[in-house]
C-alpha cells in the first residue's frame, strides 16, 4: 500500500514495438529489457516519471512479453509506486497508447514517455514536476539535434513561440526535435480515438500535439545545452547511451536511472526499505551502492543533481 495519495497525473511507458532495428538481438526479448550499461533500458524512463512525482504508471507491452516485464518490475510497491500493465496486439503508432490506456487514465491528465529514451540533467526534475502539475493543455519538450529529419520537428516564430510541428519533415524546418515525452490533459483520449493513420500507417502523437497547438493550448519547453537526451532507437545510439552512462557513473560514483535511489530521495520509501532492497544485491556493485547511500549519511535533498 502507498502511504500518500497519488498525484493526479498518470504515467504511461510505451515498451512495445518489434525492435526490428535490433535484430537478431531482439528476436526473443524486448528492446526495452536490454541492458544499458548496468540497468535495463526501461529503468531510465521509469525513473524520469518517478522524478516527475508520478507514482501511478501503466506499462504497455506486447502480450507475449508482458510476463517478462512483470518479473522485472513487479507491481512497483518496492519503490513506493503502483505499476499496471496493458498490451498491444500490433503496432499502431505512439498515439495508440492513449487508446489502450483509456481506462487507466480515467479522468486524469497523463504523461506518456517512450521506453527507449534517457533524460539527464539537474534541471529536468523541476521541469517534469512543473508539467505534471498542469491540468489543462499539453506540454512537450524540444531538443536541438543535428539530424531533425528523424523526428517530429517544432518550428518557432521570432518570439520563440511554437507555430508548427511536422513529423519527419522532408525539408528543413527547424533543428528542434520533439523528444519522446508528452504531457496532455484528459482530452487526449478522445482526440487519439479520432486520429487517422498517417502515410506511415501509424497514429502519430505529433498529430495530437498539433491539435493542442491549434487551440493555443500547447507549451513547448526548449531543453538547453546542460541536459542530455538520448534516443536508443538503433544499436549505435543504444551503445552511445551505454557509454554515456558508464562514463558518468565511473566519473561521479553516482548512478543514473536507479529506481531504488530515486524512490528513497523522493520520499517514496524509507531508509529501512532501501536497506531491505540493497541486501539481496550486496554481491553486486548495485547493491553495495544502495547500501553506501545510507552509510554515507547523504542528504536526500538535491536529488535533481543526481538524476
Amino acid at each position: 500500500m502507498l502511504n500518500t495519495p497519488l498525484p493526479a497525473c498518470k504515467g504511461i511507458l510505451l515498451a512495445g514495438g518489434n525492435g526490428t532495428r535490433f535484430y537478431p538481438a531482439t528476436r526473443i526479448i524486448s528492446k526495452q529489457l536490454l541492458p544499458v550499461y548496468d540497468k535495463p533500458m526501461l529503468y531510465y524512463p521509469l525513473t524520469a516519471l518517478m522524478l516527475a512525482g508520478i507514482r501511478d504508471i501503466l506499462i504497455i507491452t506486447w502480450e507475449h512479453e508482458r510476463a517478462l516485464f512483470q518479473k522485472l518490475l513487479g507491481d512497483g510497491h518496492q519503490w513506493g509506486i503502483r505499476l499496471q500493465y496493458a498490451s498491444q496486439d500490433k503496432p499502431r503508432g505512439i498515439a495508440d497508447a492513449f487508446v489502450v490506456g483509456e481506462e487507466f487514465i480515467g479522468n486524469d491528465p497523463v504523461c506518456l514517455m517512450l521506453g527507449d529514451n534517457i533524460l539527464y540533467g539537474d534541471r529536468i526534475p523541476a521541469q517534469l514536476q512543473f508539467a505534471a502539475q498542469k491540468t489543462n493543455g499539453g506540454t512537450i519538450f524540444a531538443y536541438y539535434v543535428q539530424d531533425p529529419e528523424r523526428y517530429g520537428v517544432v518550428r518557432f516564430d521570432e518570439n520563440n513561440r511554437p507555430v508548427e510541428i511536422v513529423e519527419k519533415p522532408t525539408k528543413y524546418l527547424s533543428s528542434y526535435a520533439a523528444i519522446g515525452l508528452y504531457f496532455f490533459d484528459n482530452r487526449v483520449v478522445e482526440w487519439a480515438k479520432q486520429l487517422k493513420p498517417s502515410r506511415r500507417g501509424e497514429l502519430e502523437v505529433t498529430d495530437i500535439a498539433r491539435m493542442y497547438l491549434s487551440e493555443q493550448a500547447l507549451e513547448v519547453i526548449q531543453i538547453g545545452r546542460g541536459v542530455a537526451w538520448l534516443d536508443m532507437g538503433t544499436p549505435s545510439s543504444w551503445l552511445e547511451a551505454a557509454n554515456f552512462i558508464q562514463i558518468l557513473e565511473h566519473r561521479q560514483g553516482l548512478k543514473v536511472g536507479c529506481p531504488e535511489e530515486v524512490a528513497w530521495r523522493m520520499g517514496y520509501i524509507t531508509s529501512s526499505q532501501l536497506l531491505s532492497l540493497a541486501e539481496p544485491l550486496l554481491k553486486s556493485g548495485y547493491g553495495q551502492y544502495l547500501q553506501k547511500l545510507l552509510e554515507s549519511n547523504v542528504v536526500r535533498e538535491g536529488y535533481s543533481a543526481l538524476f
